[in-house]
């Protein structure tokens, strides 16, 4: 069944090469969404550290030209008019949300091998995964979808808008070259107004693991010692050989998301992020001002998406990685039980 739904929504990926060294500051256009809400409770945040992300560190993990969408794709249930056109109308509080899921159990992931930025597929279990976590979040906004270069984030994304009830097609941007632009081009406003833009980025790849990429995990440890591979994995600051440490992971991918992603959120568009395990904890550990020994505890399951709200320039959490079912996972707030209801009446 998995496997079905899969050809159907997906029909063929390719896999993308990387390439380094490649300017990707190009904006989406700024048609605003905006979902209308009262204040709501605050929950709580961990005291900001110290913990420095250092912006000059070289990097060699594999990279892809950061795609931007060309287009702005406003979705009818809950628009309203950009913060820029309400100087004449009382201002009112606005809210975003914010998905992040970890991509399905890959083919890497099922034998037990370290992937890093290697490109491989999700697995059967992987596909279900994806399918699941779209189910969780079908009544959930989302605008514009942000993935790693890598297919297993890109397989889980567009299998997780498969559920979505909104039934928007998520499309990806291809921005490398003009041809991609010139033959990527939709011509027709309504398609566009069914659509979700897809940009792909390098930064949001997986944490680099240099020599230890393919090799079994049990066999590294076998091999330098059950000590040497743990600190390699659950250090911070401590790279495996020719690899990247959790703090070089989040140098590349926090700045991303401070610089592409953030504003998003702050023109009230909902996004979703689909990626992996360090390029993600890394993002939470900024949303959540968590320490670098706090950060290298977080565990994130595959496959189960985490909610954020943005509000007055605040990340709330709203959802546990680990909770089973919808309910559990997120508390809705009124702009979010306003959009489940217009979903309800649209498609009842």
């Amino acid at each position: 069944m998995a496997t079905e739904v899969y050809h159907h929504a997906i029909g063929t990926f390719q896999s993308h090469s990387c390439f380094n060294n490649i300017s990707h500051h190009q904006k989406l256009r700024n048609n605003v969404l905006k979902l209308e809400a009262k204040d709501f409770f605050s929950s709580k945040c961990l005291l900001r550290t110290g913990t420095k992300i250092n912006s000059s560190r070289q990097r060699n993990c594999s990279a892809i030209r950061s795609s931007t969408s060309q287009t702005s794709m406003v979705d009818t249930v809950s628009s309203s008019p950009s913060r820029r056109n309400t100087s004449d109308t009382p201002k009112k509080s606005s809210e975003a949300a914010l998905i992040l899921i970890r991509h399905g159990e890959s083919l890497w992931n099922e034998k037990n091998l370290f992937t890093g930025c290697v490109d491989v597929p999700l697995t059967e279990k992987g596909i279900d995964e994806a399918i699941e976590a779209g189910k969780r979040i079908s009544n959930i906004p989302v605008d514009v979808i942000f993935t790693s270069a890598l297919i297993r984030a890109q397989m889980t994304a567009m299998l997780a808008m498969t559920q979505h009830r909104r039934r928007k097609v998520p499309i990806i941007m291809h921005n490398e070259s003009e041809q991609a632009r010139e033959w990527s081009q939709v011509f027709s406003e309504d398609t566009k107004k069914q659509s979700i833009p897809v940009i792909t980025a390098w930064q949001l790849n997986e944490r680099m693991y240099g020599e230890l990429q393919g090799l079994n995990k049990q066999e590294t440890a076998d091999k330098y010692g059950t000590e040497q591979v743990h600190e390699w994995r659950r250090s911070y600051d401590i790279p495996p050989p020719n690899g990247e440490s959790l703090e070089m992971c989040a140098q590349r991918a926090v700045a991303y998301f401070r610089d592409q992603i953030e504003p998003q959120l702050l023109s009230g568009k909902n996004v979703m992020i689909a990626a992996h395990g360090n390029s993600l904890r890394s993002i939470i550990m900024y949303l959540d001002k968590l320490t670098s020994q706090e950060v290298i505890s977080l565990e994130l399951s595959t496959g189960i998406p985490m909610l954020y709200i943005f509000k007055e320039g605040r990340f709330i959490r709203r959802g546990s990685p680990i909770a089973p079912t919808e309910a559990g996972v997120y508390a809705y707030t009124r702009g979010l039980a306003l959009y489940r209801q217009r979903l309800d009446d649209m498609f009842q």
